[in-house]
């Protein structure tokens, strides 16, 4: 071999591993999820409660009676199913629920809103274990936003001993009252 074919062979296998430690330090890129996930924390009297959801966006869409159809179960945002964890008994609407990890759904309708506490936890977002699995099936007022809502939002606001859960999108709000034991 001579020693111009031993020199550009050389060139070459160098070119190769700088390139190859190049293309491995490459940023990917990273676009925002089309529907981020959320953790909401909120402190009743001494106890925590954690929701954790995932907020899609109206893009456009009929949501309530459309993509979302009244009178029947939805998971509540998108992705895994929401997560409610109490750190201690609570009542939600007038309903006991005592300490620990559940999921919740809800069923939509026009005029009224149930809220299902699930004993099941970690499935995906459409997987309702069915109402065996049901801890509580609690009734939600529902009224309209005073604008609308793109993303998905569950929220708190802070009432005496306790506070209220509001559930936003689109044109609609569903809330239910929870209270520390």
């Amino acid at each position: 071999m001579n020693s111009k074919t031993l020199l550009f062979a050389l060139i070459f296998a160098l070119g190769l591993v700088f390139a190859s430690r190049l293309s491995a330090q490459t940023p990917t890129v990273n676009f925002p999820a089309a529907s981020p996930a959320c953790t909401l924390k909120q402190r009743v009297g001494l106890t925590d409660i954690d929701v954790v959801y995932s907020r899609p966006g109206v893009k456009d869409r009929i949501i309530f009676g459309g993509i979302v159809p009244y009178g029947q179960v939805w998971r509540t945002g998108a992705n895994e199913a929401t997560t409610f964890v109490t750190s201690s008994d609570i009542t939600v609407g007038g309903t006991n629920v005592p300490a620990g990890s559940y999921t919740i759904f809800t069923v939509p309708n026009a005029n009224k809103w149930s809220l299902v506490i699930s004993k099941k936890t970690g499935e995906w977002g459409t997987d309702y274990p069915g109402p065996g699995e049901d801890l509580a099936r609690i009734d939600m007022k529902v009224s309209k936003l005073p604008s609308p809502m793109e993303n998905f939002t569950i929220s708190y606001e802070k009432s005496g001993n306790g506070c209220t859960m509001n559930l936003d999108w689109e044109n609609t709000r569903a809330s239910v009252d929870l209270k520390a034991k």
